[in-house]
């Protein structure tokens, strides 16, 4: 039987590559990009869609990027438009850590519960149940390089999300993996991940998405 997964992320699973400017655009080819090693780990017939968009957030419109980049107002019609899913990687709240939102760890935390409770809601799984859920907490970002004023205070903020995410998937019934345990962001711009760190998350993420799928 196919299997259907979303990948519901940021740049981060768009696979944005470390930034030495901040108007650089590069993006890894999908071979070097998390999802592509994690789909190496999955049955051959996986679907994996990613659905990875730079400067997402949780819940928040962006007043200077756009209001598009609401995660929460968008996910129900990603949901729509991919169901029948049987599984979703979320694996957002690094733009939430962008100075100009003023919010806290705990907020964020807040928030990812109420994606996960979107996601339950939608009817978007086999025969318009709920698909799984894996919560990728992201690995704390660091105040360094061309992102350094953008982000100024949320290297403490996100260090102190990774508990509290993981009392939301457990309180949702969800899957959990903490990205920090794995791999850090890159030193050039505190944010984006490089090759390597693609690699070893992806393949921790294909081999957790595999146990939750039995």
């Amino acid at each position: 039987m196919t299997l259907t997964v979303l990948a519901y992320g940021d740049s981060n699973t768009h696979g944005t590559a470390p930034m030495a400017t901040a108007t650089e655009k590069v993006r890894f080819d999908p071979e070097i990009r998390w999802t592509g090693h994690a789909r190496g780990l999955l049955p051959a017939d996986t679907i994996l869609i990613e659905e990875g968009h730079p400067g997402r957030t949780t819940v928040h419109d962006d007043p200077i990027e756009g209001a598009h980049r609401n995660g929460l107002a968008i996910l129900p019609a990603i949901l729509e438009s991919h169901r029948p899913l049987d599984a979703v990687i979320l694996m957002l709240g690094t733009n939430d850590m962008k100075a100009r939102f003023s919010v806290t760890a705990e907020d964020v935390a807040a928030s990812l519960d109420r994606l996960i409770r979107t996601i339950r809601a939608a009817e978007a799984g086999p025969d318009l149940g709920e698909p799984k859920v894996l919560l990728v907490c992201p690995p704390p970002v660091a105040e360094t390089g061309c992102l350094e004023g953008m982000f100024r205070g949320g290297a403490a903020k996100s260090a102190a999300l990774t508990p509290l995410a993981a009392r939301v998937a457990e309180a949702q019934g969800a899957g959990f993996l903490d990205a920090g345990a794995h791999i850090a962001v890159s030193p050039v711009d505190g944010v984006h991940f490089d090759a390597e760190a693609h690699a070893v998350l992806g393949r921790a993420i294909g081999a957790a998405v595999a146990e939750m799928m039995g």
